[in-house]
């Protein structure tokens, strides 16, 4: 069954719920400079951290003009509302999931449904070969990455948030308003398709 993309309010509200916990940012100064209206100190943070978020995006909507726009707009967002930053989490952390939101926010403007992966049941199970050649694909990041920018955007969406972002099947539903078990399973899928798609190139 085909499922609309879009952000659980859970996610948006996770990182502010645990006000016990502090995170000491390597540019807490140039942070709190961007909380008292320091337009050189958010330049500095933008500098530091553009190229990283712009990547962020570009893995989501594999657009490269529609993911430029998305990481000026997330940074103009995380500027405006820089004062609910609770430093629960490292302030980059904080601005990826903002640059993540908006990105799949976009998908959907655009109509793109996540792709029914459940329709890829004729894909066979992955053999021992393919699980030797998974072992190496570290050492293939760049080809791998090229792969998953080629597959359709739900195969490349969660490889994207698992292998590239680092998020665990709890955080992705959370993003993707799905059950762990199901990020689990379209993950495990998602992964023969990059195999296959990496074998077209040897």
């Amino acid at each position: 069954m085909d499922a609309a993309l879009h952000i659980s309010p859970r996610f948006n509200n996770k990182m502010e719920n645990n006000v016990n916990a502090t995170y000491r940012n390597i540019h807490q100064d140039l942070i709190e400079g961007c909380k008292n209206g320091d337009q050189k100190a958010q330049f500095q943070i933008y500098k530091l951290y553009y190229k990283a978020m712009y990547n962020t995006s570009l893995r989501i909507v594999n657009d490269t003009m529609e993911a430029e726009d998305i990481m000026q707009e997330s940074f103009l967002s995380a500027f405006e509302k820089i004062d609910t930053y609770s430093g629960t989490v490292s302030f980059g952390a904080w601005l990826k999931r903002i640059v993540i939101n908006r990105s799949l926010d976009a998908l959907n403007r655009r109509k793109m449904i996540f792709e029914d992966i459940e329709a890829y049941q004729g894909i066979r199970d992955t053999s021992s070969a393919e699980t030797m050649y998974v072992d190496d694909i570290d050492s293939k990041v760049e080809e791998v990455k090229k792969a998953i920018e080629r597959l359709p955007d739900g195969y490349r969406i969660i490889l994207s948030l698992y292998l590239i972002e680092g998020y665990d099947h709890d955080e992705i539903a959370e993003i993707l308003s799905i059950s762990s078990s199901t990020s689990r399973s379209q993950l495990s899928r998602a992964k023969q398709k990059l195999l296959s798609e990496l074998k077209k190139n040897q």
